[in-house]
């Protein structure tokens, strides 16, 4: 069993920067490739972004490609979503997910076995 914990959202202006982190315990954390998803209000949950498991390939939506950026420290159980030149269309809940597939990275959320509880990200003037 696995369980993943965001930290990090909050409010932000558009044009800024956050940094949200995913700390995962149980089973060997590195050899899970890693994703992020995101769900506004009334819409269904999309992919962010996803990280092979050895951390060294990253796939992002097209909508955030150059803003944001996924990296994975298996040292601390723990892979991050930086987000840089915020917009108001970002804001959502956004959760991490794992998943043990070796290759990767994944961008279907039925590719994903386990799921954090989410971390609500606001950008507002």
């Amino acid at each position: 069993q696995v369980q993943l914990a965001e930290s990090g959202g909050g409010l932000v202006q558009p044009e800024g920067s956050l940094r949200l982190s995913c700390a995962a315990s149980g089973r060997i954390f590195r050899n899970y490739a890693m994703g992020w998803f995101r769900q506004a209000p009334g819409k269904e949950r999309e992919f962010v972004g996803s990280i092979n498991w050895l951390g060294a390939t990253a796939d992002y939506t097209n909508s955030v490609k150059g803003r944001f950026t996924i990296s994975k420290n298996d040292a601390n159980n723990t892979v991050f979503l930086q987000m840089n030149s915020l917009k108001p269309e970002d804001t959502a809940v956004y959760y991490c997910a794992a998943t043990l597939r070796f290759g990767g990275p994944y961008t279907e959320a039925s590719e994903y076995t386990y799921w954090g509880q989410g971390t609500q990200v606001t950008v507002s003037s």
